[in-house]
Formats: C-alpha cells, sequence, structure tokens
C-alpha cells in the first residue's frame, strides 16, 4: 500500500508496479497468493487512472482519500506521540546514512 499526500498520477502506477514485482520477487512465499498493490491518492481522476493502470496485469486499485483532523478517542491511546515518530524516523535516516558509507 502506498499512501500520497497528491492527487493521483499515471507514474504511481508504475512505481507501485515495480514495489509488487520486488515484494514478490524477494518476499511472497510459494503458498502466497499475489501481491495486492493498493494506491491511496489525495484526490484522483479516474480516466486517467483507468489508463495510467490498464496494460498491467498486477492487481493495483487506486483510491483517493480525505484526511480528517479529528481522530477517535479510543484510538488515540494506540498512537504514538508525534515526538516518538519524529525520534524514530531520526534513528532510521541516521542508520541508512551510516549504511551507505
Amino acid at each position: 500500500m502506498e499512501l500520497k499526500a497528491t492527487p493521483f498520477k499515471p507514474e504511481y502506477a508504475g512505481q507501485l508496479n515495480f514495489y509488487i514485482n520486488v515484494v514478490d520477487d524477494k518476499l511472497r512465499g510459494g503458498n502466497d497468493n499475489k501481491t495486492i498493490g493498493l494506491l491511496l491518492c489525495k484526490g484522483k481522476d479516474e480516466v486517467m487512472a483507468q489508463y495510467a493502470l490498464s496494460g498491467y496485469n498486477q492487481p493495483i486499485g487506486v483510491s483517493d482519500y480525505q484526511l480528517s483532523k479529528a481522530i477517535p478517542e479510543e484510538l488515540k491511546s494506540a498512537l504514538p506521540a508525534i515526538e516518538e515518530v519524529e525520534e524514530e524516523l531520526s534513528l532510521l535516516l541516521e542508520a541508512n546514512k551510516n549504511k551507505e558509507k
């Protein structure tokens, strides 16, 4: 699944198709079903999405989403604080930089 903060662009379909191929090759086991790609965009043009996806033999779906500022109370306690997310991302970025050296 890929989440885009912009409206759908045709190149997103190619990128998701690439990801699906990598997952199928490297992670999918013999008993696993085909990988399904889901692309969530902040808006989409149905015709553009249809043309962008025609010709792919991968199961790919495109949908749009709307952000909501309201988080249900029962989920708030299960979510990390923004500071925790930022710290984790910083650690991951630092680890990747060290790995590249």
